[in-house]
């Protein structure tokens, strides 16, 4: 794992202890923080046409509840439930997924109605005879916190916000008389069907239930209460079609049709309260979240957490990259979700009920996306929530007996590669948050570390996945030597040397994949020979030796170790000259459909999938930073826009916007767990980062412009700074950063060996 340069790289770190002071104890710069109206730059629609995928609706920072339209599904870009493509809404639910390759969710929906109740849903073609309404975008408006649409057919405006375990919608029907709300519990998107659905009534102006489902979560259970400000005058009960008499009704399908004879201001104000454990705490969740009937003051509540956590970071820039900027800062805090009721109570992974957890309990973790951005970005930002997160992957370890893959609503989904939740608890560790068992952390580590799932029996033998044994074994095992090189570094910190001279080996797996020949990375048969017949173009989804990618793209996999790559190449000009040819290779195979995951091309360099994200900037590890400054600007300027196709790939819960929030400020997490950050151009005039309370870190780029896209020299607390890099331990003690620009490539800024990235 550790080349002559990270030798020296890691003993550097030490001995200049710039590597992860405690962020409690680290020195203070006091600045005063001044709230603005970030919000207003915030356009939930950007991401929500194309492949961006995003949730569109109503919701707060990383609340359990997203509350948003569904739109009648029409395929792989619909996998939130929305797409800015449709014009159609079947109704209201209050779970979503944003920015996922695969769709699940959207559970308990609502759906104002005035006249005839169909109990089927609308289609595209028609929505006469189904339930469900056209819409026109021009009724359409989305804010962070709050969304309002008219519904076309009923003459019907929703207006919805939320609180974070409460969805709260406001009706203003056309009539006072004839109005009704359909409850369908039937339909989620994507995989999810129901398993069993519930509704009761309790009294005229509550109902409660649950709904279970199976999908991409194999066992969801959600949940809930409902309260209406007016009056049920009646309330029709079916499973599907079938009439189901009562107050009450298990069933597959359940549906429920409520009427409302009279209405008060033609307007119903409903509140959804949801669970993971039981409907009496998701009533105690309505009663402490959103206990009175004030919309407005609740909308109020949602936009001001929002911009309490916009002005984190608070940027000058143009009016277009203000607009991105803090619509993917907005972006980033949608996942993880809450995953517990507000008196501590979850459902675990082992689907028992844990009650008044000591700590907020996290779920919806895209691992193989956030761990290389979105997670960095949260030790800068979030700080008052890592020790939560790492606390919620440790109980996921004690209940299911290994850290958590990709985990979504309490289930185990397995789904993409690697062992992520390894790297974001060794960030997390290294970075000085301990607020939880380091024992149990590292025996989680070291215990996942050492399963036989995907491969990983060959690794623990330190040898080569065979291709002909597993597909994708060289995805796997990139990944794989990732999180063995994060495990090292925990170990050699908790003096646990035979655990670190054996996770160093396994990190150096990596080079066992690399064909000098053709200077690929390659899957490698069990006879030692290399796969053929061989494209380094061919990216065949699920078929080859790849995760969504094709070998140009996989052989820079190393973010932890680029200068044992370069080693591997033979020469930093060799290096440079393939580096160069990745954004240049425009060919493809014939016949070879390219999955809409490899999107945002430059060359081969796919900026629409996350393993590609760390690529521009390895050009710092050789000296050429310049180049990677050239890259950023090209990115920013093709694939990040203000329109709702202004995202080039799956958003992922994050990560697409992670790297747009932490490169528009000039710098990006190439290593995901060492504190280093890689310097390139910052799209920003200033950016000020308020780590906590009376601790800022400032960046000024001086002399910014599109022109300008080079940095020429650095100056830190006003001196001279020569590094192509920043630590996390400048920006956590406070500090400036002045970046001076100009319109040519500096000769001498981050060009020495001496200057380049640990």
């Amino acid at each position: 794992m550790f080349t002559k340069y990270n030798k020296i790289a890691f003993s550097g770190i030490l001995a200049l202890n710039l590597f992860f002071a405690n962020p409690v104890i680290s020195q203070e710069k006091k600045v005063k923080q001044t709230n603005s109206d970030y919000t207003q730059y915030v356009n939930p629609f950007i991401g929500s046409a194309g492949h961006g995928h995003v949730f569109v609706g109503a919701n707060v920072p990383f609340g359990a509840v997203q509350l948003g339209p569904v739109n009648v599904f029409e395929g792989w870009d619909w996998c939130s439930g929305y797409n800015y493509a449709s014009n159609t809404i079947l109704g209201f639910t209050h779970t979503h997924l944003s920015g996922t390759g695969i769709g699940d969710l959207n559970d308990i929906l609502l759906l104002p109605v005035s006249g005839k109740v169909p109990l089927t849903k609308g289609t595209k073609e028609d929505m006469a005879t189904g339930y469900g309404s056209y819409f026109s975008h021009e009724n359409e408006v989305s804010k962070a916190g709050y969304y309002s649409v008219l519904l076309d057919k009923y003459k019907i405006k929703a207006e919805l916000t939320a609180s974070e375990r409460v969805g709260f919608h406001k009706y203003t029907f056309n009539t006072a008389q004839d109005n009704h709300v359909l409850l369908d519990l039937a339909d989620g998107v994507g995989w999810d069907k129901p398993v069993k659905t519930f509704i009761k009534k309790v009294n005229e102006t509550t109902l409660v239930g649950y709904r279970y489902s199976s999908g991409w979560a194999a066992d969801q259970r959600v949940f809930f209460a409902i309260e209406f400000s007016e009056p049920i005058s009646n309330m029709a009960l079916y499973d599907d079609k079938t009439s189901v008499s009562g107050n009450e009704g298990e069933g597959l399908k359940m549906k429920a049709v409520l009427d409302f004879t009279t209405l008060k201001n033609k307007e119903v104000l409903v509140k959804v309260g949801i669970s993971p454990v039981s409907y009496e705490n998701a009533v105690i969740n309505i009663k402490a979240e959103i206990p009175n009937w004030d919309f407005n003051a609740v909308v109020k509540q949602a936009t001001s957490k929002w911009n309490a956590a916009l002005n984190k970071i608070q940027i000058k820039a143009d009016d277009k990259t203000m607009k991105v900027f803090y619509t993917a800062l907005y972006h980033t805090m949608f996942a993880p979700s809450i995953f517990n009721d507000v008196n501590g109570d979850y459902r675990g992974t082992d689907k028992k009920v844990y009650e008044k957890a000591n700590f907020t309990n996290y779920t919806t973790f895209s691992l193989w996306d956030t761990y290389r951005g979105l997670h960095p970005l949260y030790t800068i930002t979030q700080q008052e929530k890592i020790n939560d997160i790492v606390k919620s992957f440790l109980a996921i370890y004690q209940q299911q007996g290994r850290l958590p893959v990709w985990h979504l609503m309490g289930n185990e989904t397995n789904t993409m590669n690697g062992n992520h939740s390894i790297a974001v608890i060794v960030d997390a560790y290294m970075k000085g948050y301990r607020g939880y068992d380091v024992a149990l952390a590292y025996e989680a580590i070291k215990k996942t570390a050492m399963q036989t799932r995907e491969g990983m029996d060959y690794v623990q033998k330190l040898e080569y996945i065979p291709a002909d044994k597993l597909l994708e074994s060289v995805g796997n095992a990139l990944e794989y030597a990732i999180d063995d090189y994060c495990i090292a570094l925990m170990a050699k910190d908790l003096g646990k040397t035979e655990d670190y001279n054996y996770f160093s080996k396994r990190a150096n797996l990596y080079k066992l994949y690399f064909d000098k020949e053709t200077t690929f990375m390659r899957g490698k048969l069990t006879d030692g020979n290399w796969r053929t017949p061989f494209n380094p173009l061919s990216s065949a989804h699920r078929k080859d030796d790849y995760v969504e990618g094709n070998a140009w793209q996989y052989t820079w996999l190393v973010p932890q170790d680029p200068y044992g790559l370069i080693e591997l190449f033979g020469s930093e000009d060799k290096f440079i000259k393939k580096l160069d040819s990745l954004f240049l290779i425009t060919d493809k195979v014939e016949g070879e459909e390219i999955s809409p995951d490899i999107s945002g091309l430059i060359g081969q360099y796919a900026q629409g999938n996350e393993p590609n994200h760390h690529i521009p900037y390895l050009y710092a590890y050789v000296g050429q930073p310049w180049k990677t400054a050239k890259l950023i600007r090209e990115i920013d300027e093709k694939f990040y826009s203000t329109k709702p196709d202004g995202l080039c790939g799956n958003e992922d819960l994050g990560q697409m916007s992670a790297w747009y929030v932490l490169s528009s400020m000039g710098f990006y997490s190439v290593n995901p767990a060492n504190g280093i950050y890689v310097m390139g151009s910052p799209l920003v005039n200033s950016a000020v980062i308020h780590h906590k309370e009376g601790v800022s870190f400032t960046i000024k780029a001086i002399d910014n412009s599109k022109t300008n896209i080079y940095i020429q020299k650095a100056e830190f607390n006003g001196k001279p700074y020569t590094k192509s890099y920043i630590t996390h331990d400048m920006i956590v003690k406070g500090g400036e950063l002045k970046l001076y620009m100009g319109s040519k490539p500096s000769t001498t800024f981050g060009v020495k060996k001496a200057d380049r990235p640990l």
